[in-house]
């Protein structure tokens, strides 16, 4: 994906994937444009004219999905690693079995529940694993959703999918735990990024392919919004009197006492080459035997330890901020792929430290007082690194108010967002702050999408 170019997805419904091509190119159209090979590189310009949003036009979503991505390739590598995809998610139902013991067997042909669906995927070791992300997911978390279907339309989830009471008082049970219909859904976020991350597991090994992906999902449904994060791209949620975080970032920082407890239980996965305390700073021959602050898995705080000889290795954790890194090679703890990463020169394996499973949070879009200015800005952390929450904040304030008449609008607002990380738009960034990184960027106006719920 190169420079300028557009993702439009809504003209599909989405079904099961086929194995991907390598290389993909986007463009304005029907639907996601699919080469053998990369297209050739466009200018290094971050933004195209305002285009028509081209596709069938989404239920209940007004006229707007809202913005096509808006992406820019650093150029770190040849291809863009940022990949997306939207659209909208036709959910089909099982009809049950004519015998009670028998499974749900028939997929109806009719569409039973409709959704929509927007996905940003940061790729990292080459595009191969963004590309395959983008391809597969959303038929990922369909075949998930047609599983759980029945319970998802229902007030209360049954205990049994078929309805059928093993014990009377099994809805108290479920009762009892709290079990909701949202509850099914975010299982299904769960099991599709999971899911996902096999399939691109085992394609990337099939192919001798190697790279992974972190994983930003937005899935509208039943007039609520569900948020799936695996990894350090963010969606900020802006309102005129409310900016609200919708996902939370997964670093070695942030996971720290997570990934140490693996290496207390299993420590061979170190292979004695790493040490899994934090310290300070990396330490040296003159620390040995001296009292230094140290932490653990089981600490929040600090305390002081005697240094050892083996607290001389390079830490597990070593870094601060967007300079952290595990094991010195990765600087995401959550995401897609990485089945074949190992520590440069050594065959110590990454992936047992990853988790695929995101973090799902639900934004109740009935319990919201809507205005059409109110919208969810998705984007990879190439923006992050420049704007801060309350920074892409003012920016929406100021631009969405005095452009309602303008029904490219959010589309125009991704292309000044972008702009902003690359110090071509006037605002409240700091002089001299531009990303090196692939940026990538959705608007999603919230507005439409209140004003009724998709459903049977």
């Amino acid at each position: 994906m190169k420079s300028g170019d557009l993702v439009n997805s809504s003209a599909l419904d989405f079904g099961d994937a086929h194995t991907p091509p390598w290389a993909m190119a986007y463009h304005y159209g029907t639907g996601l444009h699919i080469e053998v090979k990369g297209a050739p590189d466009l200018p290094r310009e971050p933004t195209l004219p305002p285009q028509p949003w081209v596709g069938t036009k989404p239920l209940n979503l007004g006229s707007l999905h809202g913005s096509p991505p808006r992406i820019i390739n650093a150029e770190k590598s040849e291809f863009n690693e940022d990949q997306a995809a939207c659209g909208k998610l036709c959910i089909r139902r099982y009809e049950f079995g004519a015998e009670e013991d028998q499974e749900w067997l028939t997929l109806c042909t009719e569409e039973f529940l409709t959704g929509h669906y927007w996905a940003l995927f940061d790729g990292h070791g080459g595009p191969a694993a963004a590309i395959l992300a983008a391809n597969t997911l959303h038929s990922c978390l369909r075949r998930q959703l047609e599983a759980v279907v029945e319970g998802i339309v229902t007030t209360q989830p049954p205990m049994h999918l078929s309805g059928h009471c093993v014990c009377l008082s099994d809805p108290q049970f479920v009762e009892e735990k709290g079990i909701k219909t949202k509850d099914l859904v975010i299982g299904a976020l769960e099991c599709a990024f999971q899911e996902c991350d096999e399939v691109i597991g085992r394609e990337l090994e099939a192919s001798c392919q190697v790279g992974g992906c972190t994983a930003l999902v937005a899935v509208f449904l039943q007039g609520k919004l569900y948020v799936a994060n695996a990894g350090d791209s963010r969606a900020l949620l802006v309102r005129r009197d409310e900016i609200r975080p919708l996902s939370s970032e997964f670093t070695p920082e942030t996971e720290r006492q997570r990934i140490q407890q693996l290496a207390f239980v299993y420590p061979e996965l170190l292979a004695g080459e790493f040490t899994r305390l934090e310290f300070p700073r990396r330490l040296k021959g003159d620390d040995l035997g001296q009292k230094v602050l140290f932490r653990d898995h089981y600490m929040n705080g600090w305390s002081y330890k005697c240094v050892e000889k083996s607290d001389l290795k390079y830490p597990l954790i070593h870094g601060q901020g967007r300079q952290a890194r595990l094991l010195g090679t990765l600087a995401v703890s959550r995401g897609l792929g990485d089945h074949q990463l190992r520590v440069l020169d050594t065959n110590i394996q990454l992936k047992p430290f990853l988790l695929s499973v995101p973090e799902v949070t639900v934004l109740d879009m009935d319990q919201l007082e809507l205005q059409e200015d109110d919208v969810v800005v998705m984007a990879t952390d190439g923006l992050w690194d420049v704007l801060s929450n309350e920074q892409v904040a003012w920016l929406v304030r100021s631009f969405l108010p005095g452009n309602r008449d303008d029904p490219h609008r959010f589309l125009e607002l991704a292309q000044m967002l972008i702009r902003s990380t690359q110090g071509k738009e006037d605002g409240p960034t700091v002089q001299g702050q531009v990303s090196y990184d692939d940026v990538s960027v959705f608007v999603i106006p919230l507005h439409s999408q209140g004003q009724g719920g998709s459903g049977p």
